[in-house]
């Protein structure tokens, strides 16, 4: 069943569209990832759907309920968790869920009751009587999240939950992410984190400039890319290297050092997976080139990142 449908959806502040045209078709139970350079109308396309900001073309719906006419029953539908703490940090965490509990009309008992049954089962039992200012910034994010399923919303946007933790403390936001989606609640994320959402979602869609450049599943979106080629070689050949690279169709991505003496790592994309690896061994041969390593792989959501969006950065709205 789809619970998040855009058509449309776009966004203008004076002279500038911030959100341009964007369709979106999300179903209960999945993780929808939406991917894009900063600027590119992420932030802008969440805080649409989730009520906040009222589009200035197209529509959006929320589990059927249109986000302008129906914004009283969207907001009793979604959490939301942005890019900023919104736990009261003189509260105790078990303080804080009741709060959120009561303000969503749960009886003061029954607030109390499910706030100790969360804490417990997202492990921050030992730190429920404790202020939420004497928490690390993982614990907060995941008492900032666990306050959105006080009561269990059919759609969470998640707008960069793990910025700036530890991978420890992301492990433990991707275990409540499942949480959700084990219980039937589309999750919406927005990431700067590409392996994140090569990790947790679905169904992916990459926006650039605010308008949709890429959209499927990860695997989908890497497919179309094709693949990539490593070649560890003489630094000083570097533009010989790539003019026979060139000539088989590899565009260069980039370089770096290597562990191997007055050698570089040279690296390029190709549209194809399957790299003609044996000709290109040849030719770097007759060119005179000595080839220290080499080796295809596979693209990667950050290839298609790459690939797929423009190289400038944008000002964040």
């Amino acid at each position: 069943m789809t619970v998040i449908e855009t058509g449309g959806l776009t966004r203008i502040y004076g002279d500038r569209t911030v959100v341009d045209s964007v369709d979106l078709d999300v179903a209960a139970g999945r993780v929808h990832a939406l991917l894009g350079p900063n600027g590119s109308g992420k932030t802008t396309t969440v805080r649409m759907l989730a009520t906040l900001v009222r589009p200035s073309a197209g529509y959006a719906r929320i589990a059927g309920h249109d986000t302008v006419r129906d914004a009283r029953e969207v907001k009793r539908r979604i959490g939301l968790v942005g890019q900023f703490h919104a736990i009261d940090p003189r509260l105790t965490g078990a303080e804080n869920l009741t709060m959120f509990g009561r303000m969503n009309g749960l009886p003061a008992r029954r607030a109390r009751d499910h706030a100790r049954e969360l804490l417990e089962r997202f492990d921050l039992t030992a730190a429920a009587d404790r202020p939420a200012r004497e928490y690390s910034g993982g614990m907060r994010r995941r008492l900032d999240i666990v306050a959105a399923m006080v009561v269990r919303p059919a759609v969470l946007f998640l707008d960069e939950p793990t910025t700036a933790l530890d991978p420890r403390s992301r492990n433990q936001i991707y275990g409540c992410i499942r949480e959700f989606v084990a219980a039937g609640t589309a999750v919406l994320l927005t990431t700067q984190y590409l392996e994140e959402a090569a990790r947790l979602a679905d169904t992916v869609t990459i926006l650039d400039a605010g308008r949709v450049v890429a959209a499927g599943t990860p695997h989908d979106l890497t497919a179309e890319i094709g693949g990539g080629l490593d070649i560890v070689a003489d630094a000083r050949r570097g533009d010989d290297i790539t003019t026979v690279i060139t000539g088989f169709g590899g565009v260069p991505t980039g370089g770096g050092d290597s562990d191997v003496p007055d050698a570089a790592t040279l690296s390029y994309s190709f549209p194809q997976a399957d790299i003609p690896l044996l000709p290109i061994l040849r030719a770097l041969d007759t060119a005179g080139i000595d080839v220290h390593d080499i080796g295809r792989r596979r693209a990667t959501l950050d290839d298609a990142f790459l690939a797929l969006t423009g190289p400038t950065q944008r000002i964040t709205r």
